[in-house]
């Protein structure tokens, strides 16, 4: 058995990095399921709405295991945007093909969060944060798989 090496700050942090990404993500996906047009409107309208849900559902186990390594959480929008690395998408006119690819590319991103939180669990001996990345790595890759298929690559 592996001994804590109070590594739980650098969880704390990679979690919290990756609560605000998974916001971030959550919304750009739902902007994405509720602005999409096209002759492949419905099926990714929602393809969209069941990825978002996916997300969203992610965010209160991320910051409860913030909590439970004993750190504050994200409070507000403002620290969201502080500390996501997804950028939002105001664009007005973006075509479904160009939504497609931002959120694999964004998928992709929480995917190397997902991975920095995995190390700074396995360096505390945080295996029950370290597990529960797994399943979200899953989730998130399946993602990916999805919106690159979708593309036909």
């Amino acid at each position: 058995m592996s001994e804590k090496t109070n590594n739980a700050p650098a969880v704390a942090d990679a979690l919290n990095a990756l609560l605000a990404d998974s916001f971030a993500l959550y919304l750009k996906t739902k902007n994405y399921h509720w602005h999409v047009q096209g002759p492949r409107f419905r099926e990714l309208h929602l393809l969209f709405d069941e990825q978002a849900a996916q997300i969203f559902a992610t965010t209160d186990l991320i910051a409860e295991r913030v909590r439970k390594n004993g750190a504050p959480t994200l409070r507000s929008i403002g620290d969201i945007g502080r500390r996501a690395s997804i950028r939002d998408d105001d664009s007005a006119n973006a075509d479904a093909e160009t939504m497609i690819r931002k959120l694999a590319d964004d998928n992709k991103l929480l995917l190397g969060q997902l991975k920095e939180v995995k190390a700074a669990a396995e360096a505390d001996g945080d295996i029950a944060t370290s597990g529960l990345v797994d399943g979200w790595a899953d989730e998130t890759q399946q993602r990916i798989w999805f919106l690159e298929a979708t593309l036909g690559y």
